[in-house]
């Protein structure tokens, strides 16, 4: 699994956790660490996550030999 591809898995699960937290207990983590949701800092929090959640669509339809192939060196 690449670099790119961890990165993007972690900032999910984050995402995936914050949603856990509003679903549950209606406490939105992100937006009370960056001063509430219409914070700048916030909004370019969610728009990341986001676009790492999108790419994990891509890891989802990939087959797992592509995902953890790891190229040789010579």
């Amino acid at each position: 699994m690449s670099g790119l591809q961890r990165t993007a898995l972690a900032l999910t699960i984050i995402g995936a956790i914050n949603w856990g937290l509003i679903g549950f207990f209606r406490f939105d983590l992100v937006a009370a660490i960056f001063n509430g949701q219409a914070a700048a800092i916030s909004r370019v929090i969610y728009a990341i996550v986001g676009l790492a959640g999108l790419y994990c669509i891509s890891l989802l339809l990939k087959p797992s030999e592509e995902i953890d192939h790891v190229p040789e060196t010579e």
